[in-house]
């Protein structure tokens, strides 16, 4: 869990007054502290309680390299068939982005999707997931599962 720094709002940058500092030291910490790096996850529920904001994600997360969201998309790297799987279960929007919630309904589909349930929605092989949730004026917390 990290929260904002000073070049939140020093940069005078939109993308980082929504998060992106936040999110990309949280997954950095947690990489580490799991021995893994971005490359190994299968699985991503993110916050995506904007368009935009899932693009500035993929970047901060490491998904994908600084300024390669758009290629990372227009490749469909994000959606089955491609490098990992972002918000199978169609992600806050389409939830609603319910408050208070958002980070129960991730940390479920992310467990049926390693216990191999998820149905339809299933990723093929699913063993590493990575869940992003944020709030702004901030609070970014990022957690790993992982299969047994």
């Amino acid at each position: 869990m990290t929260t904002d720094a000073p070049s939140t709002f020093q940069a005078h940058d939109m993308m980082r007054v929504v998060g992106y500092d936040m999110a990309r030291q949280a997954a950095s910490q947690v990489y580490e502290q799991a021995g893994i790096g971005a490359e190994d996850v299968d699985v991503v529920e993110l916050h995506d309680c904007f368009a935009q904001n899932e693009l500035i994600s993929y970047e901060a997360l490491g998904l994908c390299p600084e300024g390669g969201a758009e290629k990372f998309v227009r490749d469909g790297d994000n959606t089955y068939g491609g490098k990992l799987v972002t918000n199978p279960s169609g992600g806050l929007l389409c939830k609603g982005h319910p408050l208070g919630a958002t980070g129960l309904a991730q940390c479920f589909e992310l467990t049926r999707q390693l216990r191999g349930t998820a149905q339809a929605r299933q990723v093929r092989d699913a063993r590493i997931g990575l869940q992003h949730n944020l709030g702004l004026g901030g609070a970014c917390v990022v957690t790993l599962y992982r299969s047994t």
